[in-house]
């Protein structure tokens, strides 16, 4: 594991080739055989993600910044979004090359196909305009959709190997957004087989992912990195917020994340309507983000009589969003118990954590194992127990208070990015490894 701190840079490729093999400071010493200084295996490293616009992918983001900082030269495939238009731009040393994203439409089987073969399209474009300029020699696929591998299978030709960055498990997922399983899911099975199989590192966001890909992926536990997504703790930090979401005398609960068909924002409704239904009413509700669904939710807000409870701000980024959310007074996580986000890790209840606010979400496997004590479990789906979890922390500002210590502590102890680079750069060092052999 490699520390964290003004050496970052220096550390590259892997400390054992530089000190093993006589580098000193980036020169061979006098004491190995003469000739030319070898290259690094990995030197140029191609991230390709579709599911978001980076860098308002924040997991995508902090990886790439990390890499460069640890001597990496970087360059990200992204789509364009949410004001994310232009088709090439640098920042902080990472060049991001974006393509125009396919429309958002109903989310079935021919919409997907089309918006991912248009994505296909422009990966395998733009990889042929980078690899004239620079060729790299690793390319770090996103999911979803886990399809990036064709683009590392027809570079493996060129000697690039591939990482596998799962930050889906589309199988599950499939399950969650179309609830059957069918030809789509064994499509899904397939593809995140063949992923498995094209990638020389696997990077899984917790253990119940890393644990998935041992099992179904038959990839061996020293191929497999966890790399948790984590806020960085130099922009989340605790404060005032932004005191013009904040109603007098009202609770502020507050949601942060993709407004989509998984996310359980019918659940978060329900909720909603049962607690102002039963008498609590000094109560608002604060919604960040976009997705899909937001205009059905907006509209199903107006149905239920409850848009006076309601702020929609949009996506909000960088302080815009810290200053929201440190404005709140209760993080929501309404995603329902299934077999996809049983195990996975949210970013939202993190991020919630990391500024000191407590969390109500349903009782999840790896939303318990990241929460821990800072956040009360629903069971069941049941919108109403969700309900009385937030009444709950409405009654009890002590139990609000000691809840968000608990959370910011375990962020800054072990959930934080400063505990997940390393994780990173060390999963880099075993690709760097296995291209030396």
């Amino acid at each position: 594991m490699f520390p964290i701190g003004d050496n970052l840079g220096r550390r590259r490729f892997g400390i054992n080739f530089m000190f093993t093999r006589g580098w000193q400071n980036g020169r061979q010493s006098d004491s190995d055989v003469e000739g030319p200084m070898p290259e690094p295996p990995v030197r140029h490293i191609l991230i390709v993600v579709e599911n978001l616009p980076v860098p308002l992918d924040r997991r995508v983001w902090l990886e790439a910044t990390t890499l460069v900082r640890a001597g990496y030269r970087v360059s990200i495939i992204s789509p364009t979004g949410q004001g994310w238009v232009a088709p090439f731009e640098r920042r902080e040393g990472v060049d991001i090359y974006r393509y125009p994203a396919a429309p958002e439409t109903g989310g079935g089987a021919v919409s997907y196909a089309r918006e991912y073969a248009s994505a296909i399209w422009h990966w395998f474009r733009l990889a042929r305009r980078i690899w004239r300029q620079n060729p790299f020699q690793a390319i770090h696929g996103c999911n979803p959709p886990d399809l990036i591998c064709l683009l590392a299978m027809w570079y493996r030709r060129k000697g690039v190997s591939y990482v596998y960055d799962q930050h889906d498990v589309c199988p599950e997922l499939f399950v969650a957004k179309f609830d059957k399983q069918g030809v789509g899911y064994h499509v899904m099975r397939k593809c995140e087989l063949l992923s498995y199989r094209a990638a020389s590192v696997v990077i899984s966001p917790n253990e119940s992912f890393r644990e998935i890909a041992m099992t179904r992926g038959g990839k061996c536990h020293d191929d497999i990195f966890v790399v948790r997504s984590a806020p960085n703790l130099t922009d989340f930090t605790p404060g005032p917020g932004s005191q013009r979401y904040r109603h007098e005398g009202e609770t502020l609960l507050g949601y942060v994340g993709v407004i989509g068909q998984q996310e359980g924002m019918d659940l978060l409704l329900s909720a909603a309507l049962h607690l102002v239904a039963s008498g609590t009413r000094d109560i608002h509700f604060l919604i960040i983000g976009f997705g899909p669904s937001l205009p059905d939710m907006k509209r199903q807000v107006d149905d239920l009589g409850l848009t006076g409870y309601f702020t929609f701000t949009g996506a909000l980024y960088g302080r815009a969003l810290v200053d929201a959310l440190n404005t709140i007074d209760v993080g929501l996580a309404p995603d329902p118990c299934n077999a996809m986000n049983d195990i996975s890790s949210m970013n939202k209840v993190v991020e919630y954590m990391a500024l000191g606010k407590p969390v109500v979400q349903f009782d999840l496997t790896e939303g318990r194992r990241t929460a821990e004590t800072a956040s009360l479990y629903a069971a069941s789906n049941d919108p109403i127990r969700f309900a009385d979890c937030i009444k709950q922390l409405i009654d009890d500002p002590s139990l609000r208070a000691a809840m968000g210590k608990a959370g910011r502590e375990r962020v800054v102890n072990a959930l934080a990015w400063s505990s997940s680079e390393p994780h990173l750069l060390a999963a880099y060092t075993r690709l760097c490894d296995k291209r030396l052999r």
